[in-house]
């Protein structure tokens, strides 16, 4: 596996002839898919290859088609035993050489940067839904046994109605576990309140070598992430018009609590202003307001005038 970084289909994905990028991007999804057993270091070591086989592709389309082919067209194929470890890498890789980049070199890894949190939403909410439209086709199955069972449902009272809504509750939890633990390793690294924490145990030279640190931020990517954080989630949501207030609601009951959490913990958490600032304007985005996630608020002038009016009395 220490090899992996210098093998064809590693070098072949920054080639610019399409045939050879599709034909590399084949054979690493073919060794991904048969490799459920690598472990992060394996996959941090797969990752040091992309990076820097990303970093000499050079023309425009050849960058785009390559940022596409390495998130959208792989992440979705990767097993569940490889996803999250899949992702905990790449994010730890771009968090470490994320400084290393020049100008001339930065926007296409914001690029792919931009691909992998779009995918990452794809990925964790379809599946979330598709575990939901399999619990109703359950559940419609069993429909008449759950008419005989109503009766005797009621006559159980409230214990059995709160017990009920924890089952309810707990599925919940489960059904968007995926897509927590997944907000999770970015909370830890490019979404972290803090880039350093002096409160963090020390690690000996003799752990060093085993354990792998989620580098925090830098600030540049997590004032990245922050602005396209509801870009790419508009990209993946299905709305409809709710009929009692004619507004465009969310469809398919997706956690906007949970995915706000991460930008939230910002506004709460982080000890730098810049950071705050930049994390409240994405929590009051026009379109979380649209969607029925937020309330609006009055803006500052309507205050003003408001509270002008307050104050003027007028004459006797």
């Amino acid at each position: 596996m220490a090899d992996i970084q210098k093998t064809p289909f590693v070098r072949e994905l920054a080639s610019s002839d399409r045939k050879t990028r599709d034909k590399a991007v084949e054979s690493l999804t073919l060794f991904l898919r048969s490799r459920t057993d690598l472990s992060l270091l394996e996959l941090l070591k797969l990752w040091k290859g992309l990076f820097f086989c990303f970093y000499h592709s050079d023309r425009p389309l050849t960058q785009q088609s390559l940022a596409r082919s390495l998130s959208y067209s792989l992440v979705p194929t990767l097993p569940r035993a490889t996803l999250h470890r899949f992702l905990r890498a790449f994010w730890i890789t771009i968090g470490r050489d994320y400084h290393a980049l020049d100008r001339l070199r930065l926007d296409k890894y914001l690029l792919l940067i931009r691909c992998y949190v779009g995918v990452a939403f794809e990925v964790f909410l379809k599946d979330g839904g598709s575990v939901e439209t399999g619990k109703k086709r359950k559940r419609n199955g069993k429909m008449g046994n759950e008419k005989k069972k109503r009766t005797k449902t009621q006559k159980e009272g409230r214990g059995s109605s709160e017990g009920q809504e924890e089952k309810e509750e707990k599925e919940e939890e489960e059904k968007w576990s995926d897509l927590s633990s997944y907000l999770s390793i970015l909370e830890e690294g490019p979404l972290c309140p803090v880039n350093f924490d002096p409160e963090a145990p020390k690690v000996s030279s003799e752990e060093e070598g085993l354990s792998i640190a989620m580098p925090h931020g830098p600030d540049g990517l997590r004032y990245h992430i922050l602005d396209i954080w509801l870009d790419e989630l508009e990209k993946v949501l299905e709305f409809e018009e709710d009929p009692e207030t004619g507004r465009k609601a969310i469809k398919g009951g997706i956690p906007m609590e949970l995915l706000l959490r991460p930008v939230e913990k910002l506004v709460r958490e982080s000890p730098y202003k810049p950071v705050r600032t930049r994390a409240a304007e994405t929590l009051e985005d026009e379109r979380l307001v649209e969607w029925g996630v937020r309330e609006k608020k009055e803006s500052q002038s309507e205050e003003e005038e408001e509270e002008s009016e307050e104050e003027w009395g007028g004459f006797d």
